[in-house]
């Protein structure tokens, strides 16, 4: 499967919900979703009959869009997730919030999922003080992500940390002086704020 290349606010308007995929601009009166909130199409418009197992798959389908993955790398995030103890559906949001590009993201380092990823595949990032280049880098307890020596500077990152836009985390510590985060804990289901049926993915996996 290849990486989705079109426009991004597309990808809102079929799953029928803001994905934030563009940082601060999805606040602004600029988003598309705001001003067209159909699906894309010339039969956006028209009602349809959406069976169970639609349903079932639009959830998988926005999930997998929000953290920026492809077919095969969420399948096998969920495969890992079944494996686990504990509940499946609350394992694979954990695994997903873990990945490094996300956690770049929720420290306010990057304005999106998409611009962490590229910081992070860009050599922009160091974890407990050397450089990682590989976005779906698990990080664990006790890992301090940083942002690169010479690239403290870089308009994008300053621009987001200026912003002070991004929601502050109970398991994730941000020192603003030495421009670093602290991976304290992996979250718990509520502390993770995106609003995703994660039983509904469980239950398409499982047919």
């Amino acid at each position: 499967m290849a990486k989705y290349t079109e426009a991004k606010c597309r990808i809102c308007r079929r799953e029928g919900c803001k994905l934030f995929l563009k940082g601060d601009r999805c606040f602004t009166g600029k988003c598309a979703f705001d001003r067209r909130p159909l699906a894309p199409g010339q039969h956006g418009r028209a009602r349809k009959k959406v069976s169970e197992y639609a349903t079932q798959l639009r959830e998988k389908q926005k999930t997998r869009r929000t953290y920026g993955l492809l077919e095969r790398q969420f399948h096998s995030y969920f495969t890992k997730a079944d494996m686990q103890k504990g509940v499946t559906g609350t394992n694979l949001l954990v695994l997903l919030e873990c990945r490094l590009d996300n956690v770049v993201y929720r420290l306010g380092i990057a304005p999106t999922r998409a611009a962490a990823r590229q910081l992070v595949s860009h050599c922009h990032i160091c974890v407990n003080g050397s450089v990682v280049n590989v976005p779906s880098y698990s990080l664990r307890v006790g890992d301090i992500v940083s942002v690169r020596e010479k690239s403290k500077s870089l308009e994008v990152i300053t621009a987001s940390l200026a912003g002070g836009s991004k929601s502050r985390y109970a398991w994730l510590e941000w020192d603003n002086a030495t421009m670093s985060g602290k991976f304290l804990q992996t979250p718990e289901r509520e502390e993770i704020p995106e609003n995703i049926k994660e039983q509904l993915i469980v239950e398409l996996y499982s047919k």
